[in-house]
């Protein structure tokens, strides 16, 4: 969804009131020490989180170090409905862009990662879930550690998520949840739906009709099954986002012990010698942007919550890497570590767009200036109407069938772990093109959830403002191309249920075809990505090579340096990862303060096994 620019987002953003930014600094020479006992590099979804939970110890001093700017009074991130707008191509995004892409006709398309407080959890769609208990349990047998097991991360949920319930706009959830399986004390609100769409209804009667999509009260994860259609459950409250800015910092922001400073670019960390065969890494250098470079100091660790791609070009310009790549380059191997960067996986994304009645969408909202800026007066007023909802209500997960699968094996993590996801809109939403000038239109999104197509992430210059080269390598295997044909079909029939008589009336571009060429070349043409890149600095065991951190997310091969965030994923969850990146920062802050209290030098599986 892209919209003309509104007058009327600024008289909105006066209308704020949100946390103290007292402690929030945006000069260097603000700090009042150079040397703190943890260092975050990131104030993103996993950082904060992380921050908030370390700072609980009074004794600690935490400095986090955010290379984007504040969230405050923005109002494309306060409300819900305008997420698609905080990027790409932003002041809030690192615009980025990826190379050439073979799977989709050598096309290019943008990469949004949110650079401001909060990260992207500032700047995505707000959707929250946990992903399957065999995405935990595989990640637990991949690194030989129990503690990455469902059995175990689900305890993470009370601290993390408080339910709202009833949401903002007072409807009755019966059905929509399942009130057992959730926490109401944690720091993080999510809600159910606070405006209804009028596919609502058409959508939840299909599972009625169609046996295939059958309904499934509570999408979350957090359960053992995830598979079928269900209402989304979000990060937001009170008409507004919910973001780690918002709730974690929001919470920890009186505390003497934690600082945050933005506008402040980690260009690279300096190794502190070798001790007992490891090379320390507990000074980061950073600049302000303009002209000057600084340096500050750990005393405990540095711990990188970049994201999947900023934490990769941190290693990197820090002499952490694979030889083959920082050579070239002229950067000094000190850490020989070849999988930096590699095992790059995101969910590709593809817009399946129909036409239906005319005036029966929002588009005719979405193109007209002056009607969304009353809707968007309407929020800043009260918080109520679409804008103060997530842009979409309804979720499908889903398997390939049998007879597609059993040519395969199967990538997904377990049998109750879906291969593709059906995202409901009531109007144009495709990230890449804006809305059509005229025309109504209903949109199925289908996200491929177990890609097995790997990319990389790499710098291009010892230069740390050169964009990194990002390739996601999307479609490029048999499996990838198939499944993301099936979750088409499966999308078409969908549409094709009684529910949506006399309300869709056709398809958009090649969406009309039903050759197999026909709707790959329609993916090819069209998809892109969710942004839910993950796994560039994968967990392995502490034995295994084949990775870049240990279960206890240390960074293999050093001491003092670990990596908290979506990048130390072995295999991407077949989910919206947003929850995923929070429950891994809970966990971290377990292991550091495990480490603490038994004995900070010994880095031996003890300490991540003895749950």
């Amino acid at each position: 969804m892209k919209t003309a620019p509104l007058p009327a987002l600024l008289v909105a953003s006066a209308l704020f009131i949100g946390r103290s930014l007292s402690i929030i600094l945006t000069d260097p020479a603000q700090l009042k020490t150079t040397t703190y006992d943890y260092i975050i590099v990131g104030a993103g979804t996993s950082g904060l989180a992380l921050a908030a939970r370390l700072s609980e110890d009074t004794e600690l001093n935490i400095l986090v170090l955010e290379a984007g700017v504040s969230d405050a009074n923005v109002v494309s991130v306060m409300a819900p409905f305008l997420a698609p707008t905080v990027t790409p191509y932003t002041a809030y995004d690192w615009n980025y862009t990826v190379i050439p892409q073979a799977g989709m006709d050598n096309r290019t398309y943008p990469y949004p990662r949110g650079r401001l407080l909060g990260g992207t959890s500032s700047a995505n769609y707000m959707v929250h879930q946990y992903g399957s208990n065999d995405n935990w349990d595989r990640m637990a047998k991949v690194t030989g550690d129990p503690g990455w097991a469902w059995n175990n991360m689900k305890r993470y949920v009370l601290p993390h998520e408080k339910f709202v319930i009833p949401p903002h706009d007072g409807h009755n959830t019966t059905d929509q949840f399942s009130p057992d399986l959730h926490s109401y004390i944690g720091d993080v609100d999510i809600s159910l739906y606070v405006h209804s769409q009028n596919i609502d209804a058409r959508v939840i009667e299909t599972t009625r009709q169609l046996k295939e999509f059958p309904y499934n009260e509570d999408i979350s994860g957090i359960a053992t099954d995830l598979l079928g259609v269900g209402w989304a459950q979000s990060t937001m409250t009170q008409g507004a986002r919910v973001s780690s800015s918002t709730s974690y910092l929001s919470i920890a922001n009186t505390r003497p012990n934690l600082t945050i400073l933005i506008n402040a670019m980690v260009t690279k960390l300096i190794n502190t010698g070798m001790s007992g065969g490891l090379m320390g890494f507990q000074r980061v250098q950073f600049t302000d942007g303009l002209t000057k470079t600084y340096i500050v100091e750990s005393t405990k660790e540095v711990i990188l919550s970049a994201g999947a791609i900023g934490t990769v070009q941190i290693l990197q310009l820090s002499g952490i890497g694979d030889p083959a790549d920082l050579n070239p380059l002229g950067i000094s191997v000190i850490v020989d570590s070849p999988r930096v960067g590699k095992n790059l996986q995101d969910h590709p994304l593809l817009p399946n767009i129909f036409t239906v009645e005319d005036g029966a969408s929002l588009d005719h909202i979405l193109r007209n200036q002056s009607a969304m800026g009353e809707a968007i007066n309407e929020w800043a007023v009260n918080r109520t109407g679409f804008i103060s909802n997530n842009v979409v209500n309804n979720l499908a997960f889903a398997r390939v069938k049998p007879e597609v699968l059993e040519k395969y094996v199967d990538p997904a993590a377990g049998k109750l772990s879906p291969h593709y996801e059906l995202i409901f809109a009531n109007y144009w939403l495709n990230p890449a093109e804006p809305v059509p000038p005229t025309g109504s239109y209903f949109t199925i999104l289908t996200a491929l959830l177990t890609p097995t197509s790997r990319g990389t992430v790499k710098i291009k210059s010892s230069n740390p403002f050169d964009a990194p080269i990002i390739d996601p390598n999307m479609l490029t295997t048999e499996w990838d191309v198939n499944a993301l044909r099936e979750s088409v079909r499966a999308a078409k029939r969908f549409a094709a249920a009684p529910a949506w008589d006399g309300y869709i009336t056709g398809a958009v571009g090649k969406l009309f075809s039903e050759t197999t060429s026909g709707l790959d070349a329609h993916a090819r043409e069209i998809a892109s990505t969710i942004f839910h890149p993950t796994s560039t600095a994968s967990m392995s065991s502490y034995s295994s090579k084949n990775g870049v951190v240990n279960p206890d997310l240390t960074v293999k091969g050093t001491y003092g340096l670990r990596v908290v965030d979506l990048s130390v994923l072995p295999y991407i969850p077949s989910c919206h990862p947003q929850g995923p990146a929070y429950m891994i920062a809970e966990r971290a802050a377990d292991l550091i303060k495990i480490m603490r209290a038994d004995g900070p030098d010994d880095l031996s599986p003890q300490y991540v096994l003895h749950y």
